[in-house]
């Protein structure tokens, strides 16, 4: 999957949600629109996760303060 930013990502995933929804579709394309919305959510709860795990770290900063900690990148899963 081509690299989009999370609004783009969900955007994408809102529209195929509307397709399949409209049920109008011929077997093969609703698979295959499936499938790309199966990818856009996982890359999707993926970027949660990792803005997740930013304000998690922030967080807990030990001085008390709000101190920002760069964040390994994760491999995106395929």
């Amino acid at each position: 999957m081509e690299q989009k930013d999370f609004e783009s990502a969900l955007k994408a995933l809102e529209e195929i949600v509307s397709k399949l929804e409209g049920g109008s579709l011929p077997l093969e394309e609703a698979l295959t629109l499936f499938e790309q919305g199966v990818n856009l959510s996982r890359y999707c709860n993926g970027k949660l996760e990792e803005a997740e795990r930013k304000v998690e770290i922030l967080m807990k900063g030990q001085t008390g303060r709000l101190t920002p900690v760069e964040f390994p990148e994760t491999p995106e899963k395929d």
